[in-house]
């Protein structure tokens, strides 16, 4: 029987990659989308080529009704949820004096809170078939800290505990929990940096590039393939050995 996926946040970016490369593996796709419904249906007219079953799904998933309604709608659609990425996520870069209330919450409930709701879902269907995979889409920020990014350095940094301590909860019941915790990828959500601050980072970058997304899927899809059956509670930064 086919694996079925679902990916949050993935009608571009690295969610749009984990999506395009999973779909290689003819599994069933469910794509989240909350603003970019055009890219998520090219992206789903994209992957349908490979000869997968897959749909789209409208949610915000830092609204716990709205998460739940996405894992309903793959089970209904599906059957089942074998894989959950929680890719979904937001950055700013701001002086710590100047960030306000809202903008914490807005950066926690969209970087961790999406990712608890959605997967305290999940896995009420995994523990029913005592089997799973939950990956989570940190950062080396989460890792590292970074100045200016006081606050998505905290949540990126949550994700990381979370994934800790939900592995060896679920892990008795042979659900699997792991982090990815990509390096500065070439993404529209990097796209605020200027050339300097691009230069400085290659300067820091071993590899001297910036990453791409279908490296960070390719890692993820590795995650979610039976080779990573004993693999649980890590944290894998592909980062081109950034401040390793």
């Amino acid at each position: 029987m086919k694996k079925t996926a679902v990916i949050t946040g993935s009608s571009l970016g690295i969610g749009a990659a984990v999506a395009r490369e999973l779909s290689l593996e003819k599994m069933n796709i469910v794509i989240n989308y909350n603003n970019s419904k055009s890219e998520a249906f090219k992206l789903l007219e994209e992957i349908r080529k490979n000869e997968c079953m897959a749909i789209a799904v409208k949610a915000d998933v830092s609204n716990p009704k709205e998460a739940d309604n996405l894992i309903e709608k793959a089970i209904e659609q599906f059957g089942k949820v074998d894989i959950l990425v929680n890719n979904a996520g937001i950055s700013s870069q701001k002086l710590f004096t100047e960030i306000s209330c809202e903008e914490l919450d807005k950066i926690f409930k969209v970087n961790i809170y999406s990712m608890f709701y959605c997967t305290q879902a999940a896995v009420k269907d995994m523990l029913k078939r005592h089997c799973g995979k939950i990956i989570n889409i940190s950062s080396i920020w989460g890792i590292t800290g970074a100045s200016c990014e006081v606050h998505y350095s905290s949540a990126k940094a949550a994700v990381i505990g979370f994934t800790k301590a939900l592995a060896k909860e679920l892990g008795p019941s042979n659900i699997t929990v792991n982090c990815v915790a990509p390096g500065v990828i070439k993404t529209s959500m990097n796209s605020f940096l200027n050339n300097e601050e691009i230069k400085s980072i290659l300067r820091d970058t071993p590899l001297g590039r910036l990453g791409y997304p279908r490296e960070i899927a390719k890692t993820i899809k590795f995650l979610s393939s039976s080779d990573s059956d004993f693999i649980t509670g890590q944290i894998i930064s592909p980062n081109g050995g950034i401040f390793t």
